[in-house]
């Protein structure tokens, strides 16, 4: 019996085995200094191919199509920064974890949602990522403004959005400028694009690795496993899945009850479900004292590792019945 075959008994995708892997190699050999530096910028790299290969893939009419598709970015923008936040106030006001991690959960919860591993997860579910681009980048450009207030209204913080624009500068250049270049490039790589499909797939799930890996090596060597009790990081293991599950089944049946197409239900499965260490982790270092910062963003990271884990078995599931479909 080989390993292919023990998987399937057990139920288990390889990728998922994959991600659990870079968490647990993180954890045993998380990156440092200069060498830390240099893979954030391999992971930069990888995901700018990502955005230009989706660029050089996608047709001038789905793009257009996926920016006027007005219903599903208010549905995905109200999933983000209306239903979460309640749901976060409700964690909050629960008394299951310690004031820090309450609050905690109340600020991930006000976060706007990912950019690359949300359109990645459309692409391989074969949704819509034209659609998927334009609303996970709007987000996180909405949310650059509506985090720093939802933070002050919902937990009476003082901080601003300074560093803002670097935000916006850092979402344009590394997400959208190479979305455009390979949407130039079309007409030239497009014959090309066509007869490498799986390239796309290996870039997809390689951005995804590098990513767990080097988000989960800042946490280790930030202490994560030090700051907080084994009890309480149970309890907030159960929360931070008990919240990504309830906003799950709410995106994916809400979007089935308005009569969203399979593929537009995909990508606000995807974008309406996240939210994003990239953009959380800079803003608690504002919003909050250094000490509190490194305790706030802890369910952050962990939400983050949950996500990436249950969407990658969402979005293996849909490409199969995808498949099945075509066959």
């Amino acid at each position: 019996m080989n390993l292919k075959t023990v998987l399937e008994k057990l139920k288990l995708e390889p990728y998922v085995l994959a991600l659990f892997g870079m968490v647990v190699l993180a954890s045993i050999l998380p990156v440092r200094g200069e060498v830390a530096h240099g893979l954030n910028i391999v992971v930069k790299l990888a995901i700018a191919l990502l955005f230009f290969l989706h660029g050089a893939k996608l047709s001038r009419e789905s793009v257009v199509a996926g920016v006027t598709h007005w219903r599903l970015h208010l549905l995905i923008l109200a999933f983000t920064f209306v239903m979460f936040p309640v749901l976060g106030l409700v964690v909050s006001k629960t008394g299951v974890l310690q004031p820090t991690l309450a609050a905690g959960i109340l600020f991930l919860c006000c976060l706007p949602s990912t950019v690359q591993s949300s359109i990645a997860f459309t692409s391989i579910a074969r949704g819509n990522v034209a659609a998927a681009v334009v609303a996970a980048s709007a987000s996180n450009l909405f949310g650059i403004f509506i985090t720093p207030v939802l933070v002050g209204l919902l937990m009476h913080t003082q901080g601003g959005a300074s560093g803002g624009w670097k935000s916006v500068q850092d979402i344009v250049v590394q997400l959208l400028l190479p979305f455009i270049a390979g949407q130039l490039a079309r007409p030239l790589v497009s014959g090309w694009i066509a007869k490498h499909k799986g390239l796309i797939g290996y870039v997809d799930r390689g951005s995804i690795l590098l990513v767990v890996y080097s988000a989960f090596s800042e946490a280790v060597v930030g202490g994560i496993w030090h700051k907080i009790s084994p009890l309480q990081l149970v309890l907030l293991l159960v929360v931070c899945g008990a919240l990504l599950a309830i906003v799950l089944a709410a995106t994916t049946f809400g979007a089935r009850g308005l009569g969203f197409s399979p593929e537009d239900e995909k990508a606000i499965t995807f974008c309406g479900s996240k939210k994003s260490l990239a953009t959380g982790v800079p803003m608690a270092g504002i919003l909050f004292p250094g000490p509190t910062a490194g305790i706030i963003v802890l369910p952050l990271m962990i939400f983050h590792q949950i996500q990436l884990m249950a969407c990658s078995v969402i979005a293996q599931h849909y490409a199969k019945k995808a498949r099945e479909a075509e066959a």
